[in-house]
């Protein structure tokens, strides 16, 4: 929809070929390196892939037992995650017998279950000789397919799990359990519901495929594009209209997308060439792109896949989920646009003209029915729906939508890449899922838990701030070696406890867990956002990362509002007890104005250039307003008794630094 043709915009959508490829590696990285596959071999792919997702959808609409549900699930998942991913990187691009044979047997493994029937389930403790034998390749075929589309770690960290269970007795405590053999941890991992076909499982077979689907449809009806083209329509003409196009795209972006990393390529193939125009230096520019795909699976409607595990383990609405992640969502991207605001003061960014095709109101009449798509999965589940229903009927109204225009209209050809790309694009999360539901099993097992949650305790003397600082870290740890859903899955089950314990509501504690789990997609050596944005940008991958940790601060610190402040669920839309409305509202406020702080504390720059002393008191009055148990905890070790906070100095500490640095102003330099 961009004009070209003028000289401004040729400047503006140049990413070298090479660029692309190294970014694209990354998006492979994070979603797997799949098969290219033509012939007779891209056309049974293709065809299994179709009829994964019209079951799915049935599924939704229809009723179909939870068990074969489940089981179907990962049968389809195996076999196109062998055909579609190869055994190494030098055998891609060929189907093999060793990636027929494999699919194969795992379907056998999965009609053997099903077969077997009420019989079958019942001896998931007593399991006979055949009942391990094929529950064993089951689980060996389980961590293959993972590896493909994962990666190794994944698989690893399952197998530990797995001698855990077994070794239990020769553990030194307080790790040490009673131990169960083969067979028992066999029947318990693959017969019940309660291991690998447990919860995570459920939900992606009932909600993250669905959402892939709906997002291929989005994806394939223009959304993604349109979306891209809006914003620099919207955000052109002005100086900082590089660093806002970043921020509004990839909020829109993240339903169609669903995917950090490949938000940040698809809108640094854009963005990147503007945002250099612009005076952006390439680290500064790379880390703003990545930071921007790391919102993406921040933002309702859709978040990451964790998103629809938390309303699982909590059983409650996805819905709800939404709701909580609404103000922490807002204020994520109000400081990220307040930092590009900064940016464009602080290094007197250029003017970047875009001469778009069509003007924004022709845009927007033309194709903004891509708004209704995006909305309709909300709508749907405010009106009362399932989430399953809902993003099945906002499916059918992408597809219906898609019609009002003939470039967008998801003809046959079009219909059939989106129904394929729906269950691909899934395969990634399915694998995690499964080989995670080997974690939750031998967790749920063992009481690992309930006895890791007490050591954690343990270690914190009973500290609250100890206790979330020390989860904080575990699950940012368990994230730099696992995709995002996995580190989730197995933090929930092992840290999320020792928060609850300690009287934060399950939902905050949960909640915790999700943003830190997301922040691995930041974090190195694992840090494939930032290192694909360096790939763009032609920066230093680590010097980016460390430039989207600065404007990503906000997702760092605003969880901890959740768990250390009494007022703390006031953000995820819930009051506190006792409380009111009122409280919300406070809350909200307080972080806010923290969260500003904090923003001109990381880009050194006030409304002006901040003078060390400046930037100290700055950060006070950010932790004050935001992590104010810190500041507390730190003070009382110096004084030796409690202290009571009010917010009030860390809002007069803030407005009186900008008010000095208002009557002190000076012409300020090109950084």
């Amino acid at each position: 929809m961009t004009d070209q043709k003028s000289n401004a915009n040729d400047e503006t959508v140049a990413v070298s070929d090479e660029a692309l490829a190294k970014a694209e590696a990354f998006i492979e990285a994070d979603e797997g390196a799949t098969n290219r596959l033509l012939g007779w071999a891209g056309t049974i792919s293709t065809g299994i892939a179709v009829v994964m997702s019209l079951f799915h959808l049935y599924a939704a609409y229809a009723i179909v037992p939870t068990q074969e549900l489940r089981y179907i699930h990962v049968a389809f998942t195996l076999i196109l995650s062998f055909l579609l991913f190869p055994v190494a990187a030098r055998f891609r691009n060929r189907v093999r017998w060793w990636d027929i044979v494999p699919g194969i047997v795992a379907i056998a493994t999965i009609v053997y279950a099903l077969w077997g029937g009420d019989d079958f389930t019942d001896r998931a403790t007593v399991p006979d000789h055949m009942d391990v034998i094929v529950g064993i390749v089951f689980i060996v075929l389980l961590l293959e397919a993972t590896r493909r589309t994962t990666g190794l770690i994944m698989p690893v960290v399952s197998l530990f799990f797995i001698a855990y269970a077994m070794l239990g007795p020769h553990l030194p405590a307080p790790w040490t359990h009673r131990g169960y053999d083969l067979p028992r941890l066999v029947g318990h991992l693959f017969i019940t519901l309660e291991g690998i076909f447990g919860v995570a499982v459920d939900v992606s077979a009932t909600l993250i495929i669905l959402f892939t689907i709906y997002g291929a449809f989005l994806s394939m009806s223009g959304a993604g594009k349109f979306f891209i083209d809006f914003s620099l329509a919207l955000m052109g003409g002005k100086p900082n209209a590089a660093g806002r196009t970043v921020v509004l795209s990839s909020f829109l972006l993240g339903g169609p997308s669903g995917s950090g990393v490949a938000t940040t390529v698809m809108i640094g193939t854009v963005a990147a060439p503007m945002l250099s125009k612009a005076g952006f230096e390439k680290n500064a520019a790379g880390g703003l792109l990545a930071a921007g795909g790391l919102g993406a699976i921040l933002s309702p409607p859709v978040l990451g896949a964790a998103a629809f595990l938390i309303a699982e383990f909590l059983k409650i609405s996805y819905l709800d989920v939404i709701w909580m992640a609404t103000i922490p969502t807002c204020l994520y991207y109000l400081s990220l646009l307040i930092m590009v605001e900064i940016d464009a003061k602080r290094f007197g960014a250029k003017n970047v003209q875009i001469k778009p095709e069509l003007g924004l109101g022709e845009m927007t009449k033309r194709y903004g029915f891509h708004f209704i798509s995006l909305l309709a999965v909300v709508v749907f589940m405010i009106i009362g729906y399932s989430p399953s229903l809902s993003v099945f009927y906002a499916t059918l109204v992408t597809f219906a939508l898609s019609f009002l225009r003939k470039d967008t209209a998801l003809v046959p050809k079009k219909l059939v890449k989106a129904l394929a790309d729906g269950s691909i694009g899934a395969l990634n999360a399915a694998t995690t899922c499964a080989c995670a539901g080997i974690v939750v099993g031998v967790v749920t097992l063992t009481g690992l838990g309930l006895k890791f949650s007490s050591i954690v305790i343990s270690y914190a003397g009973g500290s609250l701030l100890l206790t979330a600082i020390y989860t904080a870290l575990i699950v940012w740890i368990i994230g730099l070696a696992v995709p995002v859903t996995a580190s989730y899955i197995i933090c929930a089950v092992i840290a999320a406890p020792a928060l609850i314990k300690l009287g934060v509501p399950d939902y905050a504690a949960h909640m915790f867990i999700f943003y830190y789990a997301v922040l691995s997609e930041v974090s190195p050596p694992t840090a494939l956002s930032p290192f694909a944005a360096a790939a763009i940008t032609g920066g230093d991958p680590y010097r980016t990362t460390l430039q989207s940790w600065k404007y990503t601060l906000p997702a760092f610190l605003v969880p901890f509002v959740f768990v250390c402040d009494p007022q703390g669920v006031g953000l995820l839309l819930n009051i506190p007890k006792g409380g009111s409305w009122v409280d919300i509202l406070e809350i909200t406020f307080k972080t806010t104005c923290g969260l500003l702080a904090l923003a001109a504390v990381a880009q050194n720059w006030g409304l002006r250039h901040n003078t060390p002393v400046e930037r100290g008191l700055l950060l006070l009055s950010g932790l004050l307003l935001v992590f104010p148990s810190l500041i507390e905890a730190i003070i009382e070790s110096i004084i030796g008794r409690d202290i009571s906070y009010t917010f009030v100095p860390g809002l007069i500490i803030g407005l009186g630094v900008l008010v000095w640095q208002a009557r002190t102003r000076t012409q300020p330099l090109p950084a």
